[in-house]
């Protein structure tokens, strides 16, 4: 506790101003747990790079976490690009304050001689993606929490090449911003480096969105859809694309159109938890609509509902949303005899069905880590090698390589594509996703996600990790565990032969299991929220598609029984 108060102490000094001063003050005189909270740890770069509640305090996103975090990164970029104009681009969502801190974000870069184009209203993760090589930045920022609660935001940090960062950059950059003290940051901007951006932008990047998402599917003046953007930023482009690729018949749920950080009509604005697209598939249901999209606040992510066998609308989850883009555009490129070196991506907790599919048509699937910063290095890592797209079981997808990450706008188009051409056939997306489970296998997954907050939780969640490895699992419903994965060590070890091979990916803090009947556990500590995820796979054969319903009863019954073995959920 006395480091912790000293590190509080510090932030009462004249380099910060009187509001921060105060606030931290008064919890030093009466909340002791919630200073402790503050100030036990620095905000660190996860997969998502920082990302936190808001407030003042070194576990904190406020003006000089951030502003630390910018000093570090111009002074990389300055020392990295010495002998050019260093430029960057900036975007924010519609959370709390994510204007203000874009602003103060952009001071600190013009303030270190950086180039800035700034957005002038919020727009999406996607696009900021896309603006990096299209400004021919050097890097990119957007001010965002993804779909955390409205407490938080978050600062995500961009290559040149539109992806996030990744080794050697990110470990070169945090090293640079721990080097720093916070009375180091440059707040005193040359304003004159700092320019506003909007239509220009917008218009090249839907004009690339329509250019990879749509394909001239058949139906589109009779296929339904309803979207909601969940508050977010996504009403800034989404019906827009969709229009400009004809489609006619889109309702926009209005009360959830306007963009507001408190998220007031829904629980969570993440299109992952079922509650948030409530209201767009009851406006469905009143109007017959075959298709609901949501996207999260910074439209990265995408849900997707359609209508099942009983005409009823549906949410598919992650894993399913992926393998039919996935699927429709490898289609698309063998109409028009497309062969060669391309691949798919996934992520080692991603549905297996991914690598059944690229066998299924010839291409490589690369797998890679959480995160989607991994798919975007691949990409750069194998230029000889056209991506066609690819995605993670958390609800996101990227359309070919113009945007290098979760891009649901392009997504979204893609998935009404795919259901218009279905419907136009006399079919749908749920009865193809079907069929496309006879000629790959029934592939079927189940996440977990425990939330524990706080120094204690991260404590907890840090022991779970270490049981799991120290105690491993020789069974999961009565099919012996084979192969054990541990991202730790990047190794992977054959339990029957003892043999232990390495395994080519970065290391990261995941515990994988895989059993005889090829179900497969893994466990990791989230990156960017204080929870412990784990995720669940299992398969068997589908013979035919009446076969469908029976089936999947079976596989729900034995995703239950492995949950209750291992007394998770």
């Amino acid at each position: 506790m006395e480091a912790i108060l000293k590190n509080a102490k510090n932030w009462l000094t004249d380099f910060f101003d009187d509001k921060t001063r105060s606030e931290i003050q008064k919890l030093i005189e009466g909340n002791t747990e919630e200073l402790k909270d503050r100030f036990y740890k620095d905000l660190e770069f996860g997969t998502g790079g920082m990302r936190g509640i808001m407030g003042a305090g070194t576990n904190r996103i406020n003006k000089y976490t951030l502003g630390k975090s910018t000093q570090g990164l111009s002074n990389y970029l300055n020392q990295v690009y010495s002998k050019e104009q260093v430029k960057v681009v900036i975007a924010y969502d519609c959370r709390h304050n994510s204007d203000t801190l874009a602003r103060t974000v952009a001071q600190v870069f013009a303030a270190n001689g950086i180039k800035v184009y700034l957005f002038s209203e919020l727009r999406t993760t996607p696009e900021l993606s896309f603006a990096v090589k299209y400004l021919n930045c050097h890097a990119g920022i957007v001010l965002t929490a993804s779909h955390n609660p409205p407490e938080y935001n978050g600062y995500k940090v961009y290559w040149s090449d539109g992806g996030q960062i990744v080794p050697p950059q990110d470990g070169a950059i945090v090293d640079e911003i721990n080097s720093l003290s916070f009375e180091e940051i440059k707040f005193n901007a040359d304003e004159s480096l700092i320019e506003l951006i909007d239509k220009k932008v917008d218009d090249a990047f839907m004009e690339a969105s329509v250019k990879n998402g749509n394909f001239n599917a058949k139906g589109k003046d009779d296929f339904k859809i309803v979207f909601t953007s969940l508050h977010g930023t996504s009403i800034t482009v989404i019906p827009e694309v969709l229009q400009r690729a004809g489609y006619k018949n889109v309702t926009v749920i209005e009360e959830q159109a306007k963009p507001d950080g408190n998220f007031p009509t829904v629980v969570s604005p993440n299109p992952e938890e079922p509650e948030a697209l409530s209201m767009a598939i009851k406006k469905a249901e009143e109007i017959g609509a075959d298709m609901v999209i949501g996207t999260d606040p910074d439209s990265d992510r995408l849900g997707v509902a359609v209508r099942n066998l009983e005409g009823e609308m549906e949410i598919l989850n992650g894993n399913q949303a992926m393998i039919m883009m996935t699927k429709f555009l490898l289609d698309q490129r063998k109409k028009k005899g497309i062969t060669g070196k391309e691949f798919i991506a996934s992520t080692i907790v991603s549905t297996p069905m991914m690598d059944a599919l690229a066998k299924g048509y010839g291409v490589e699937c690369k797998t890679a880590l959480t995160g989607f910063k991994w798919i975007a290095k691949m990409i750069k890592d194998f230029p000889e090698q056209p991506f066609i797209g690819g995605g993670e079981e958390s609800f996101g997808f990227m359309v070919g390589d113009f945007v290098r990450d979760k891009d649901a706008v392009t997504a979204t188009l893609l998935a009404c594509e795919i259901g218009a051409n279905a419907k136009a056939n006399g079919s749908s997306f749920y009865k193809d996703l079907i069929d496309c489970y006879v000629d790959y296998g029934f592939f079927k997954e189940k996440l977990i996600s425990l939330t524990k907050k706080g120094m204690s939780g991260a404590e907890e969640i840090k022991q779970m990790m270490i049981d799991f490895k120290d105690n491993p699992v020789d069974t999961i419903d009565g099919s012996k565990v084979v192969i054990v994965e541990d991202y730790n060590t990047a190794t992977s070890k054959n339990v029957l032969t003892g043999k232990v091979t390495p395994i080519d990916i970065p290391k990261s803090n995941v515990l994988i299991y895989i059993t005889e009947d090829g179900t497969k556990m893994a466990a990791r500590p989230s990156g960017t929220e204080p929870k412990i995820k784990f995720y669940f796979s299992i398969n068997t054969k589908l013979d035919k598609a009446a076969d469908y319903k029976k089936v999947d009863a079976e596989l729900d019954a034995k995703i239950e029984r492995i949950l209750k073995e291992l007394n998770i959920g």
